[in-house]
C-alpha cells in the first residue's frame, strides 16, 4: 500500500516509496481512529513516530501493528496483554508462534460449515406461518444470524442445531420449549468445556505455556496440541452422552412399561339380607341415601359393645377365681 507524505504544512499529499503516513492517513489506512492512534501511542503500544518538522511521520511498521492491534483485540485480548506481548516481540521473542497460537485457538472447533437459509424456507419448516417472536429468540441465542442488507435470508452457523430444532418441532415440542432447553443445554455443555479446559492447562499447556509471551517453539508445540485436543474433547463428550442416554432411557421406560399398583381398595364387603320392615324403618329414620351406612354403624358398634361385654365377663370371672384361691 502506498503512504503520503507532508512536506512543511503545506498540506498537499504524495506518495513517496517505503510508505510514509501522517496520522490521519494512517488511521485511513488500519480503520482505527486518530483518537485510538494516539491513545495506543500513550499506553506505549506503538512505536514513536518520526519527526520531520513540526508533523510525526508513520511507517509501514506502525500499519502493521495497528492491524495486529486490531485483530487480538477482535480476539478478546486485553490491551494490556497485548502491550506485553508486543513488547516481548520488541525485545526480539519473535510474536509469529503466539499469534499462530491464537488463530488455531479462535478456528472452527468443528467440520459443519454454515449454511444459508430463506425465510421462506425457515417458515415452511417451522409451521408455514411467520413467528417473528421465535425468529428473535433464534438471533438472540446464534441459531440464526440476519445477512446485512437482507431481510429474507439468515445464515445458519449450525445447520445440524437447526435441523434438530425443527425435528423437535414437528415431533411436538413447541419453539419456547425448544429455546428454553436450548439455554439450559447451553450452560451446562460450557461448564463442560471449562473444566475440559481446565484440566488440560493443568496436565497439558502448563508446560508449554508457563512463561508469558511462549516461545515460537512452545506455541508450535501448543498449537499441535490444540489440534490432537479438538477430537478428543467431541469424543468424549460424545461417549459419556450415549452412556447417560442409555442409562436414562432405559430408567424412564422401565417405569413406563411396569405395571401400575392397583388402586388401594375399602373394606371388603358382602351383601346381607334384612327384613323389609327393619330396612323402612331405617330408611324413615335416616333417609333412603343414608340407610346403608347407619346399618353398617348400627352394626359395628353393636359388635363393638358385645366385645366390650366379653371382655367385662372375662375380668369378673378371673376376679372371682382370683377369691376362691
Amino acid at each position: 500500500m502506498g503512504g503520503v507524505s507532508v512536506s512543511g504544512n503545506s498540506g498537499t499529499s504524495q506518495t513517496p516509496a517505503g510508505g510514509r503516513y501522517r496520522i490521519e492517513d494512517l488511521a485511513h489506512a488500519s480503520g482505527a481512529t486518530v483518537r485510538t492512534i494516539r491513545a495506543y501511542q500513550d499506553r506505549g503500544l506503538l512505536p514513536t513516530p518520526e519527526r520531520r518538522g513540526r508533523a510525526n511521520v508513520y511507517g509501514d511498521a506502525h500499519l502493521t501493528r495497528l492491524r495486529q492491534i486490531a485483530d487480538l483485540l477482535e480476539r478478546g485480548y486485553t490491551l494490556a496483554s497485548i502491550k506485553e506481548l508486543l513488547e516481548a516481540w520488541d525485545a526480539g521473542r519473535g510474536l509469529g508462534g503466539v499469534l499462530g497460537l491464537v488463530a488455531e485457538v479462535h478456528g472452527p472447533w468443528t467440520d459443519e460449515r454454515a449454511a444459508r437459509i430463506s425465510r421462506a424456507e425457515l417458515d415452511e419448516r417451522f409451521g408455514g406461518s411467520p413467528d417473528e417472536a421465535a425468529l428473535a429468540e433464534a438471533v438472540e441465542l446464534g441459531v440464526l444470524e440476519r445477512v446485512p442488507g437482507r431481510d429474507d435470508e439468515f445464515l445458519v452457523p449450525s445447520p445440524q442445531e437447526l435441523a434438530v430444532a425443527a425435528e423437535l418441532y414437528a415431533a411436538g415440542v413447541p419453539l419456547s420449549a425448544i429455546s428454553a432447553h436450548l439455554r439450559e443445554l447451553r450452560g451446562q455443555v460450557e461448564h463442560i468445556a471449562e473444566r475440559f479446559m481446565e484440566f488440560t492447562i493443568e496436565h497439558v499447556f502448563a508446560r508449554y505455556l508457563g512463561h508469558r509471551p511462549p516461545t515460537d517453539a512452545d506455541a508450535a508445540e501448543a498449537v499441535s496440541l490444540v489440534r490432537r485436543l479438538r477430537p478428543l474433547a467431541r469424543q468424549t463428550v460424545d461417549v459419556e452422552l450415549a452412556r447417560a442416554m442409555r442409562l436414562f432411557a432405559t430408567r424412564h421406560l422401565q417405569q413406563h412399561l411396569m405395571a401400575e399398583d392397583p388402586e388401594p381398595s375399602g373394606p371388603e364387603t358382602r351383601s346381607v339380607v334384612l327384613p323389609a320392615e327393619t330396612i323402612d324403618a331405617v330408611q324413615k329414620l335416616v333417609g333412603q341415601e343414608s340407610a346403608p351406612a347407619f346399618i353398617a354403624a348400627a352394626a359395628e358398634r353393636e359388635v363393638r359393645a358385645r366385645a366390650l361385654d366379653v371382655l367385662t365377663t372375662t375380668h369378673r370371672q378371673s376376679t372371682q377365681l382370683d377369691q376362691m384361691g
